[in-house]
């Protein structure tokens, strides 16, 4: 989990052994089995969560119970419902695990205190929000602009693993189709 999270850090950041070792001690481990529920529409958001195994998705049910999902977050990436962590309001979507998953929780309260404290992190975590925020401002774009097919591409383009990953349905909710569409696609 450790080194884990040092080869993350460190692909942006520079820190000595004694500020590492300082940034990790603000992180809880936690475990979590395949379809258990890590946040709930209604929970109260204080933290977000640094993936070290496994696959979970983020993701939202409109009032038709059709299912949109926002994030798969697999090992080296990192979840929460960050409207609701950030502007400390209730959860509007769920995130729940689609294998067994290990992850590293981190309070807002810590993340926030190890910025003032760390010129370092406070660059890291906006590197990484910003980055953040480029793929989904690009994943918006190729929602308004190519056709399921084209954005069914870019997907196994950017992220082959998680083809054998992630169940079939749960792509196509991603890619906002039916498993049926994909399936054809599949087949084309």
């Amino acid at each position: 989990m450790k080194q884990l999270l040092k080869d993350h850090i460190t692909k942006t950041v520079s820190l000595t052994d004694e500020e590492f070792d300082y940034f990790f001690s603000h992180f809880k481990p936690q475990s979590f089995k395949k379809g258990q529920t890590i946040i709930s529409v209604g929970d109260k958001v204080d933290c977000e969560y640094f993936v070290i195994s496994g696959c979970v998705k983020a993701f939202y049910i409109n009032d038709d119970i059709k299912m949109y999902i926002l994030q798969f977050a697999m090992p080296t990436w990192w979840t929460s419902d960050y409207a609701a962590l950030y502007n400390q309001t209730k959860a509007t979507i769920n995130i729940d695990c689609i294998s067994d998953v290990e992850l590293l929780c981190l309070s807002n309260a810590d993340r926030e205190k190890l910025c003032a404290e760390f010129h370092q992190i406070e660059y890291f975590f906006r590197w990484r929000t910003n980055k953040g925020y480029v793929a989904s401002q690009k994943r918006l774009l190729s929602f308004m602009n190519n056709n399921v097919k084209t954005r069914y591409e870019e997907l196994l383009a950017l992220y082959p693993q998680l083809y054998n990953l992630v169940p079939k349905h749960l792509i196509a909710a991603y890619l906002g189709v039916s498993r049926e569409t994909l399936s054809r696609l599949n087949n084309s």
